[in-house]
């Protein structure tokens, strides 16, 4: 005989079930994220991306345990923007920085404090680069505004303390010891931004013996001359005519006889040198230096000379960069963290690796825009995959509040790629929105905007000058031809501006433009 009492019994379990399945959903482990970033880490120094001039195992690593995106953009190539907008999800015009003289305003919505608000402890470690001081984190160990390569000084949460040491080593450093010493009874957000491989590209000293002997082939627009693009011609980033002998690649004579603009910025670096430092340093480059002035080179010699230089120091600052991510990896490993953590890999923008004769950034051709981006989190990506949809930086800060359960405010202009991962997203965007803003400038980089498609792109420099450009990206991947003013090209040209617009409209960014 079944007791009146049994479904009373049945449900008060059912309901403790329940009960117990809701308590256990809520004590889910949150991840930790380790976010890193580079700063002008171009896609051409990334084996992952392409292997042409340097093998980066670790990083590497990251996008074969987890996703590689194929088409990652930045909104706008240069530094500070850059960062705001990762920080923020919002483009350059909405966050308020949109270039590197204005301070960031630290007041608004982040996803480290956001995070913060929903029980991570937060930490930030190297370049910030923002003017104000961070805000939304627990810990920051931060560069005065740029660092230095050698014995820079941090600001440590509002203090100022020297360090001793190559940086890229000092900030793995300082991250290490964080996460040794962070309250491990909460989920971790840290950011590890390196300086690494900023202008003037000063190698580790212990790095001296990479591509000593190498030689580097010329881009095949080494010795562009710019025709149909007249914004392309007034830029002041020319390895041949702009690169500095003495500060960019070290050509700096103790006779004083290679006088050149930026020689003394050089040499208040090589002043903070510790005397083991300057010793390595004078060591390796004071023959440099005697062959350099025995050879009198001019012209194109002197310009592929200079390239040679150039590759050399800048791949040995992407190789420290790759043995310090791979220690910060060996950490979550060692500590069995690897597994609940999303490790991201970035840069705030591409560089240039003497594709149109260039270094620097800045412009919204392919070099520049790409930027690198790998992801590892088992849990939700699948190793060696790969992303062939347009992402941006405006789509990390979603992607990571999402990943850890925080709602995404509605002023977040990305979308969080975790559908992607799933390959679940079949309404994702077609086109991403550019704008740059800092003219005039060093560089003397025109103002423009535009928009890149799956395969065209479309430009306007504009302010004091208005040029168009457009480029055929499976037909002409260098960017040579301008087809703007062929007639063929002009309903294409129609479209593109109508969808231009759209982006426009969509982000917020339509006060000043008519066409």
């Amino acid at each position: 005989m079944k007791s009146l009492f049994q479904p009373l019994i049945w449900g008060i379990a059912s309901v403790s079930f329940l009960s117990n399945c809701t308590q256990k959903e809520e004590k889910k482990e949150k991840p930790n994220i380790l976010f890193i970033m580079t700063d002008d880490h171009s896609l051409q120094t990334f084996s992952a991306y392409d292997n042409r001039f340097i093998q980066t195992p670790n990083l590497d690593r990251i996008g074969n345990e987890g996703v590689v995106f194929r088409n990652s953009f930045v909104s706008n190539s240069i530094c500070a923007p850059s960062r705001a907008v990762m920080l923020t999800g919002k483009h350059s015009h909405k966050n308020g920085q949109i270039n590197n003289s204005v301070s960031f305003d630290g007041s608004q919505d982040t996803y480290p404090k956001l995070l913060r608000k929903n029980g991570y402890q937060t930490s930030l470690i190297g370049k910030w680069h923002l003017r104000s001081l961070p805000t939304g984190f627990d810990n920051y160990e931060v560069l005065v505004d740029q660092g230095e390569y050698y014995n820079t000084d941090f600001i440590a949460n509002g203090d100022t303390v020297p360090s001793e040491g190559y940086v890229t080593n000092v900030i793995t450093d300082k991250a290490v010891d964080w996460l040794d010493h962070r309250d491990k009874s909460k989920p971790f957000c840290m950011l590890v931004h390196h300086k690494a491989t900023h202008r003037i590209w000063q190698p580790d000293t212990a790095l001296f013996e990479l591509f000593k002997d190498a030689e580097f082939e010329l881009p095949d627009n080494f010795f562009d001359d710019y025709k149909g693009r007249k914004a392309a011609s007034a830029q002041k980033m020319s390895i041949q005519e702009d690169m500095d002998l003495a500060y960019d690649l070290k050509l700096c004579d103790k006779e004083g006889e290679i006088q050149t603009k930026y020689r003394e910025l050089y040499e208040a670096k090589l002043a903070k040198m510790t005397q083991a430092q300057r010793a390595a340093w004078d060591k390796e480059y004071e023959p440099i230096i005697r062959d350099f002035k025995g050879k009198k080179l001019k012209g194109k010699e002197l310009a592929n000379y200079k390239y040679q230089r150039y590759m050399q120091d800048y791949l040995r600052c992407v190789a420290s960069v790759d043995l310090n991510v791979g220690r910060l990896l060996d950490y979550l490993e060692e500590n069995n963290l690897l597994e609940n953590t999303i490790v991201v890999y970035t840069s705030d923008q591409g560089f240039y690796m003497g594709e149109h004769g260039w270094f620097d950034k800045r412009f919204m051709y392919e070099q520049s825009l790409r930027t690198p981006l790998v992801m590892r989190y088992p849990k939700v990506i699948k190793e060696k995959s790969e992303i062939t949809k347009l992402v941006q930086n405006i789509d990390y800060a979603p992607t990571l509040l999402d990943l850890a359960g925080v709602e995404i405010p509605e002023a977040m202009q990305g979308r969080s790629m975790v559908p992607l991962f799933r390959d679940s997203d079949s309404n994702w965007r077609k086109a991403i929105y550019y704008h740059y803003y800092e003219y005039p400038n060093e560089h003397m980089v025109k103002r423009h905007y535009g928009i890149r498609t799956g395969r065209y792109k479309l430009i306007h420099f504009y302010e004091d000058i208005n040029e168009w450009e457009l480029y055929d990206l499976v037909n002409d991947p260098d960017e040579m031809n301008n087809l703007y003013n062929h007639a063929d090209k002009q309903p294409l040209v129609q479209q593109l501006k109508k969808e231009l617009r759209q982006l426009q409209e969509q982000y917020g960014d339509t006060d000043r433009f008519t066409y």
